[in-house]
This record gives structure tokens, C-alpha cells and sequence, in this order.
């Protein structure tokens, strides 16, 4: 039988897809739907802050179009679908600043919120890919996931209160793993670099529905207002407003995974920050996929698995590594198995933050470990 180049890239693709399990770098479109649940008798008043904010999105680049909805059963539920060229314009503009002003009309008048992202896989006439640009338009094939969830918090706190942070972030009860029949909670990995902190989170099942369990747990809230003396950005927990546009704000999400092996049990979890230099923080967090991806076809990488993190200029990328880390080639490690990479990574990253020198590099990217925390059978 004979097997065309076509087929062999198709054949290649696919066991590649094998391994990772998210990204939003194949530069396909991306389908965003917000469920909206409006307060009674607020109709109005929520679509006039729509049209608003509509016409405000319309000069985002990236934005194609959208489409706002009312439930014909339930005149309180609402949804928005919006559609753009791809992820990376999209989370740009939604982690930003900007966004969190231009929403703020709405809350008001919206008791909970829903956002949904997918990439756009298939759909009835039209090419895949764009005649014009030569870009493609559509996933090329489904992705294999392992059903987990993963998400990250970051924030600062005020420079000398470190170590007392990392003490109180150490000494927690964990809270009850199992949130429903089909939620549960697998592991928290705390991480600090200097006063930044992240919270890595992976979840089976319902991300959302996870964050609420934890959020009402008795010993979480206790951490929680412990550290909020110490915290650079204010918050009231006791505010809705104010804990959610801290958490808003707090936000690190998931640009891409891969797994390039089983996990064993010496692997060990390490963080490692890349702070970027003002606005290229998406573009440095691509770089890393793309190597993470090509380290993925490796069996001999000492990285198991790997997800990167990125918001705005702040780009977290979480590794499991076979063995010490000591004993890993620093250029690896980094994600850069190319000389050509690792001086393009340099030109990215903040000049605080350069070095020439791989190992160097790795010594100031690496986080300290506060604790990581795994639930039984997970």
C-alpha cells in the first residue's frame, strides 16, 4: 500500500494530537459564548450596556463578530456568541485592563456569568483554510485530553512579607476533593518567585464548579483573609464586587499542555517564571508551546508533562521532570532545545530577567516551592 506525503503529515498530526491535550496556538478561529443571568426586571438596562460594550469591541483587533440571544422560555437567561480570527487576540483582550472597565456596566445588572472558548473544529461550506491570507481557519483535528482541568491564580504581595505568605499558603487543611459525581479536585501546586505568588490548579470535571467548592470551604476562606494584610491589590472578601474583580484580575490561564510520558512516581514538579517584556508576553508563551510540542516526539526528555501560563506580561510555564532537576540540560529545561531559540526567548524576556549564561537563566526563573498537594486516586 502506498502512503502519500499527505497521509504521512495527516498520520503525524494525528499521534502528535495524542499528546497534547490543550492549546491555542494552531491558529484556528475561536468561538466564544457567554451565558448571562440577568436580575428581573433589569432586560433593558442589560442590553442598553450590551450595545455599549458592543460597539467598543468591534475596534478590538481580532474580533470578527457577534451575536447576542434571549431564551425564548426564560426571559432572564441570555447568550452571547462572538467569534475571532483566533485565541491568542481574544485572551489578550479579555485578560486585560480594558476589558475589566468595559464590562463593569454590566455587573450591575447580571447575577452570574458563564464563558465557554472553542476552538472552531468543522463547519458546513467554506474552506479550511483562507484563500486570501493562506491561513488556516478551522482546528485540523480533534485534540486527545486526560479529562483534567487546569487553571492558575497569580498574585503580588507587599515586598518583605514573603516569607510570612509562604508560611500561611504551607500550613492549610486541604479541602474535601470530591465536589460532586462529576468534579474533583486532583492537586494544587503553590509556587512563589519573589513577592509573586501562583496557585496551579488541576481539576477533573467542572472548573467553575471546583473554584465555588473551594471558595466556601471554612479552611480556604481562613487562608484567604490570613494573607489579605499582605496582599499589593485590596480586596474584600466579604464584597462580591471586590473579590471578584480581584480574582478577575488574578487570573492565569492555560494556554497549552502537553504530556510527553506516563507519569512515574520520582517526577518531580517544579515552576519556572519568564516575565516578558511589555506586550509580548502571548508571543513568549507561543515560543514555549511550539518547543514543548516538538520536545513532545522526545522519549528521552526528562519532561513528563508541561502547561504554560500566560497573562499579559507574566508567563508561568509548569513541568514535571523525571529525576533532579540538577541533573537536567538547563537548555531543556527551559524549553529551548535550540541555540536559535534560546536567543529569541532573550529578546523577549524583561531585562531584568536576561542572561546569557542557560544555567543562569534557570537559576533566576525558577520559583520556590510552597507546597503541592495531590488528592488520593487522582
Amino acid at each position: 500500500m502506498t502512503i502519500t506525503s499527505e497521509r504521512v503529515s495527516e498520520l503525524s498530526a494525528q499521534q502528535v494530537s495524542h499528546h497534547v491535550s490543550q492549546s491555542v496556538f494552531d491558529g484556528s478561529r475561536l468561538r466564544v459564548v457567554l451565558l448571562v443571568d440577568v436580575y428581573d426586571g433589569a432586560q433593558q438596562q442589560f442590553l442598553e450596556a450590551y450595545e455599549h460594550l458592543c460597539k467598543q469591541v468591534a475596534s478590538v483587533p481580532g474580533h470578527v463578530s457577534d451575536q447576542l440571544c434571549q431564551s425564548i422560555e426564560n426571559p432572564s437567561q441570555w447568550l452571547i456568541t462572538s467569534e475571532w480570527e483566533s485565541a491568542p487576540p481574544f485572551l489578550s483582550w479579555v485578560n486585560s485592563e480594558e476589558h475589566v472597565r468595559m464590562v463593569e456596566p454590566l455587573h450591575s445588572c447580571v447575577r452570574d456569568t458563564r464563558s465557554l472558548r472553542f476552538h472552531i473544529v468543522r463547519e458546513t461550506g467554506g474552506p479550511a483554510t483562507d484563500a486570501a491570507t493562506g491561513k488556516r481557519r478551522l482546528q485540523s483535528s480533534p485534540r486527545i485530553g486526560d479529562g483534567v482541568v487546569r487553571h492558575a491564580l497569580t498574585f503580588t504581595v507587599k515586598p518583605g512579607s514573603e516569607e510570612k505568605v509562604a508560611s500561611i499558603l504551607a500550613d492549610y487543611a486541604s479541602p474535601e476533593p470530591q465536589v460532586d459525581e462529576a468534579t474533583r479536585l486532583c492537586r494544587t501546586s503553590l509556587f512563589m518567585h519573589g513577592n509573586r505568588v501562583v496557585r496551579a490548579i488541576e481539576v477533573r470535571g467542572d472548573l467553575l464548579t471546583a473554584l465555588r467548592h473551594v471558595a466556601r470551604q471554612p479552611e480556604v476562606r481562613a487562608v484567604e483573609e490570613a494573607i489579605n494584610p499582605y496582599l499589593e491589590q485590596d480586596r474584600d472578601l466579604d464584597d462580591p464586587e471586590s473579590a471578584r474583580v480581584f480574582f478577575t484580575r488574578a487570573a492565569l490561564p492555560a494556554v497549552h499542555h502537553v504530556t510527553h510520558a506516563k507519569d512515574t512516581p520520582e517526577a518531580e514538579r517544579h515552576a519556572l517564571f519568564y516575565p516578558a517584556r511589555e506586550g509580548l508576553g502571548m508571543r513568549l508563551a507561543e515560543l514555549l508551546a511550539q518547543q514543548d510540542a516538538v520536545a513532545a516526539k522526545d522519549s528521552r526528555s526528562p519532561i513528563l508533562r508541561s502547561t504554560v501560563f500566560e497573562r499579559d506580561d507574566v508567563v508561568v510555564r509548569l513541568i514535571d521532570v523525571r529525576g533532579s532537576l540538577e541533573a537536567a540540560d538547563p537548555v531543556v529545561v527551559l524549553g529551548l532545545p535550540e541555540p536559535s531559540q534560546a536567543a529569541e526567548l532573550t529578546t523577549l524576556l524583561d531585562a531584568g530577567a536576561k542572561s546569557g549564561d542557560p544555567a543562569r537563566l534557570l537559576a533566576s526563573a525558577r520559583m520556590a516551592l510552597i507546597t503541592d498537594r495531590r488528592s488520593p486516586e487522582s
